[in-house]
């Protein structure tokens, strides 16, 4: 199977109604530039929520989760109190779990959680919010390259950078097709990011952009996976906080956390592994002789499947492509720590051989 097979199936499950223009937020820098690393570049300022200089605030939206159906499963609240990026505070509540991160100002990082754990994706609207462009280590020029096309979702042209490693030795010349690796969609006029995605990931959807101390911050948030939502939240208040907030002060009795979350080495994620497919070798790889092992880090869910895939090397942009296609519907034994099921992290290495 060619690697464009891969990423059009994709590609034609983003829902409708992506790409649509950012209602209220008037154009800042009309016109996005043409260099894709300009383009982030340009968009990095209005959505640095850790700038010492912002004033306190307080940020509170209301979170539905989905279940594997896409029937509509529990409520949730998230809170975010910002006074300076050593101290604040992020919480999420809803019926069966609650769970809270203080950042203190002598340093201390404190966790106090109740319930059953969060889902990756609870987890994920906290940066989809308030940090949602690639990390810095994502754009080093050594080991990622990036890629600017114009696509089509929702009826609307718009500009998507995508950023994916440089793959193998035949890579620097090469022209991945767009979505294969983390992408993200701007408005046409300004650096409004519209939409985020890639192949075996999560796909997320800002709608109702407003701004906030010169920031931009979606109101609504929703995240899907092929056409099924999984979560969708709502931004219901945006008020100052005044920096002596008893919310900002954790409990004296909850100890430090390191926060870090659950690795895995390859071997046990492999013992863990209860459901595996073989991987197509693409056509196009074989008539090049490109052979090699593509190396993805993947979130094994509290449910056992793959909620995340990236691509960390590959030898050849097609093999990335099956490797994360076939991975994506893998299914793991969900990894338990003191007795409950966690979201982990771990290394899969694809092998793609001729054999003897």
């Amino acid at each position: 199977m060619r690697l464009l097979s891969f990423v059009a199936l994709w590609l034609m499950a983003v829902p409708a109604g992506f790409g649509q223009a950012a209602a209220g937020v008037a154009p800042d820098n009309p016109g996005l530039p043409k260099d894709p690393r300009e383009v982030i570049a340009a968009a990095r300022p209005f959505y640095d929520f850790s700038d010492a200089a912002l004033k306190p605030w307080h940020l509170k939206a209301s979170y539905q989760l989905y279940d594997e159906k896409g029937d509509p499963g529990e409520q949730g609240t998230f809170e975010y109190w910002w006074v300076s990026p050593q101290l604040n505070r992020i919480s999420w509540t809803r019926a069966s779990a609650t769970h809270s991160y203080w950042y203190t100002a002598d340093g201390k990082h404190v966790l106090k959680e109740s319930g059953v754990p969060l889902t990756y994706f609870e987890y994920k609207l906290h940066s989809a919010l308030l940090s949602p462009l690639p990390d810095d280590k994502d754009m080093d020029p050594e080991k990622s390259r990036l890629e600017r096309q114009t696509v089509t979702l929702g009826g609307n042209k718009i500009p998507c950078i995508m950023v994916g490693p440089i793959v193998g030795r035949f890579g620097k010349g090469m022209q991945s097709p767009m979505g294969l690796f983390p992408t993200y969609c701007f408005d046409a006029e300004k650096p409004v990011l519209l939409v985020s995605y890639s192949l075996g990931g999560v796909t997320a959807a800002y709608n109702k952009i407003v701004k906030v101390q010169n920031r931009y911050l979606a109101r609504e948030v929703v995240f899907y996976e092929g056409k099924q939502k999984i979560l969708t939240a709502t931004v219901d208040s945006i008020t100052g906080l005044v920096p002596a907030d008893a919310a900002l002060v954790p409990p004296a009795d909850v100890g430090v956390s390191d926060e870090r979350p659950v690795n895995l080495v390859g071997g046990i994620a492999q013992g863990m592994l209860l459901k595996k497919a073989v991987p197509i070798y693409p056509e196009d790889a074989k008539q090049a002789r490109v052979s090699g092992t593509v190396v993805l880090q993947a979130t094994i869910g509290t449910d056992g499947g793959i909620h995340d895939l990236r691509v960390v090397s590959a030898p050849w942009p097609s093999l990335a492509a099956s490797a994360l296609w076939t991975v994506s519907h893998w299914q793991y034994k969900p990894y338990l720590l003191n007795g409950n099921p966690v979201e982990v992290q771990t290394t899969v290495n694809v092998v793609f051989s001729f054999g003897p």
